[in-house]
This record gives C-alpha cells, sequence and structure tokens, in this order.
C-alpha cells in the first residue's frame, strides 16, 4: 500500500489508478478503506483513491502535534488531493462526515462533485452512543478499555453502537482489523482520542453546515431507510442545502450502506456520475 507524507503524519492509501475520473473515499472511526470493500470492485472505469485517515484504524501514527480535530482531518483530505494532483474529484463520505468541512474551509477546488451516504451531518457529531466517546476518551486509559471491549461479540454487536451500523453484520474479521490498531498502539490511541474529543461546539457545527451552500457542484444524498444512528430528517435537509443536490433513498440498510447494499450504491453512484459529466473510462482508452 502507497504511503504519503502530509502535514499530520504518513498517510496509507489505495489507488485503483487509470485514467477514469477520480473517486476519493473517506471512511468511518475506527474504520479503514475496508468500509468500501464490496463497492469498490462494482466501479470499473473510475480510479478510486482510498486514504486510510487517522481516525484510529490507521496503523501509522501521526505526529504529536498534528490537528486531528473534524476540521484538521477534513483538511488532510484537501492536502492529499494536492499532493496527488488529483483534480475534478469526487468526495464519497459514510458514516463520518467531517469531510464536508473542506468546503467549509474554502479548500474544495479540486472537488467537482460531493456524494453524502447515511453520514454525520449538522450537529449530529458523534451519532447516536458514539455521543459518548468523548467523555470516554478523556479519561486516562478510556480508549485502551474501548478497545478491549470491542473484543468480544456482546459488545461489538450491541444495538446502540456498532451492531447499529448494518443489518447484515460487519464480519468479526473486519472488526478485528478495525481495532487492532487501538489495541496494539498507544500512539494510535492518543490519535484517535484527539480526533473524538476534537468536535466543536454545536452553535461551530450548525455554522460550518450553512457554509455547503457555497458548492455549487452536483451532490449526491444518500439515506438508509433502517438507519438508526443519521436522524431521516437528515437527508433531506442536506439535499436542500445545496443548489444542485438530488437525494436518493436506500432500503433494507442501515448506515453502513457499502456494507449492506453494496450493489444498489454502485449502481445509485455510478448514474450520478454519468448524469453529471463523469462516465467510466474503460481501460485501455
Amino acid at each position: 500500500m502507497p504511503t504519503i507524507e502530509l502535514s499530520a503524519g504518513p498517510i496509507d492509501y489505495l489507488d485503483t489508478g487509470g485514467a477514469g475520473p477520480v473517486l476519493v473515499f473517506g471512511h468511518g472511526l475506527p474504520m479503514n478503506p475496508s468500509q468500501w470493500r464490496k463497492v469498490v470492485p462494482l466501479l470499473d472505469g473510475y480510479r478510486c483513491v482510498l486514504p486510510t485517515l487517522p481516525l484510529g484504524g490507521h496503523r501509522r501514527p501521526m505526529r504529536p502535534d498534528a490537528d486531528l480535530s473534524q476540521r484538521g482531518v477534513a483538511l488532510l483530505i484537501g492536502e492529499l488531493l494536492e499532493r496527488l494532483d488529483l483534480r475534478d474529484a469526487t468526495l464519497v463520505l459514510n458514516d463520518w462526515g467531517g469531510g464536508q468541512f473542506l468546503i467549509s474551509e474554502g479548500r474544495a477546488q479540486r472537488l467537482s462533485r460531493l456524494v453524502l451516504v447515511a453520514c454525520e451531518a449538522f450537529d449530529n457529531f458523534p451519532p447516536g452512543a458514539a455521543k459518548a466517546l468523548p467523555m470516554v476518551c478523556a479519561v486516562p486509559g478510556g480508549v485502551w478499555l474501548f478497545a478491549r471491549l470491542m473484543k468480544f461479540g456482546p459488545v461489538r454487536r450491541a444495538p446502540g453502537g456498532y451492531g447499529a451500523l448494518s443489518l447484515r453484520g460487519i464480519p468479526d474479521a473486519v472488526l478485528d482489523d478495525w481495532f487492532e490498531p487501538l489495541t496494539s498502539s498507544r500512539e494510535i490511541r492518543r490519535d484517535f482520542a484527539r480526533f473524538a474529543t476534537g468536535t466543536p461546539a454545536r452553535e461551530t457545527l450548525l455554522a460550518w453546515s450553512e457554509r455547503l451552500r457555497e458548492f455549487t457542484g452536483p451532490v449526491l444524498v444518500v439515506w438508509a431507510e433502517q438507519d438508526r444512528m443519521m436522524p431521516a430528517d437528515h437527508g433531506p435537509r442536506l439535499a436542500a442545502l445545496f443548489p444542485d443536490a438530488r437525494l436518493v433513498r436506500i432500503a433494507d440498510s442501515a448506515t453502513l450502506v457499502p456494507e449492506d447494499q453494496p450493489e444498489r450504491l454502485a449502481e445509485v453512484l455510478t448514474a450520478f456520475l454519468a448524469e453529471t459529466g463523469a462516465p467510466p473510462i474503460p481501460a485501455g482508452r
């Protein structure tokens, strides 16, 4: 897996390459690009770039002075776009929604489109039971205890937490991979705690959300009908916020639409891309 050195530290990323339109994927915490493992193979003709963001599932610790707040991680996406010289890109988010703040910060010049799939929005940072994470992470040893508890099936599948993210259930091997860095590295736990405690006040979040109106490119909002983490009204609210947005609801799915309905999500995504000037370019052309 390639690594690029950014201002916060080394970032691993996957890059499928090719001449097709560029899609940049974000992920949740403490996840990694395997969140999209069922979707990317369905996107022939697109160049998919999937960074492992410092949200707890990363394996290379960040610098001690790195800004790992919601804003800081969003700006890292912008830095990645610049360093890899990615242009006319489509940013695709699911679960973690902080990548939107790249727009709020006026750093979205390399983005032509935005796809928001059942993600945090407005003042829903963090969502559901994860609202307790800042308090847990502020306690000495709290992140270590959190990571250890997530090794146990009944805890990791609790309906108020990670068990609410997928109707199908996330495979244990995938969850083990997501949580392993937290259990094995003190520095990764430090990074995770800094992110989890780096969410601004509700008033700031709502002010940042208002700035999203400035993005004039096409926006696709995909909302899951069985989502217990992201409020049902946030999908329509997001679609109404942007000048050029469309809303698609996907049935039989919780927050992790890439896990529950990958084929349907790929179908909706590729249709949106083709309709907005980014059709696939087959290999060899």
